[in-house]
């Protein structure tokens, strides 16, 4: 069972590399076929946008909610408004008596739309990394358990990986020191060696 969307783009992306149609796809995995378009086009899903919920009651009552918003932002963390501290004061005084949920919709996206007026929000992005050519590379290891004559022995996974291809190098070593370090980078820089990373889409 696919546990989230990203994964089942991924999914569908790496089959399609074996030349399966899109009909195929969506059945296999129980998805319309605009949907296995998307995962084809794009590796990361769309963003889903939530709906805002308008209430004409909380109108005449915004203004004030908006302020004690905007005066926590310069208030200690554990002293700014929770909605159920905002339900308190429109009740006690303003008079006014609201769900919970509604309070809730509004506060939710509002907070964060004054925060980032404000300039006090921290503003979602993301930055390019370019890669040059057998420039940079990623090393690690990690441990792994073998069966020697029955015997269940630790030994240590030496993965060397290049930024820009994703091509990789895998040796499994009996300690994570120093020579197991040096010997896995010659290995590593011999032709032919590497592998291609199964998860590169």
């Amino acid at each position: 069972m696919v546990s989230s969307k990203e994964e089942l783009f991924l999914l569908i992306r790496r089959d399609s590399w074996g030349g399966v149609s899109v009909r195929a796809l969506a059945r296999k995995y129980g998805v319309h076929r605009r949907l296995v378009r998307e995962a084809l086009c794009s590796a990361v899903p769309p963003l889903r946008r939530t709906p805002r919920r308008h209430s004409p009651r909380l109108g005449p009552f915004k203004k004030a909610i908006d302020q004690w918003l905007l005066d926590d932002l310069e208030a200690p963390p554990k002293q700014r408004h929770t909605v159920q501290r905002i339900l308190a004061r429109l009740q006690q005084e303003l008079g006014a008596e609201f769900a919970y949920s509604t309070v809730w919709d509004y506060v939710h996206w509002r907070r964060q739309e004054i925060a980032e007026t404000a300039g006090a929000a921290p503003v979602a992005g993301f930055v390019i990394r370019h890669n040059q050519p057998g420039m940079d590379a990623e090393v690690d290891f990690g441990e792994a358990w073998i069966d020697v004559a029955d015997e269940r022995t630790r030994c240590y996974l030496f993965a060397f990986q290049l930024a820009y291809s994703g091509k990789a190098v895998h040796r499994i070593k009996a300690s994570c020191g120093q020579e197991a370090f040096l010997d896995g980078h010659v290995h590593a820089f011999r032709p032919g060696r590497h592998t291609r990373r199964p998860d590169k889409v």
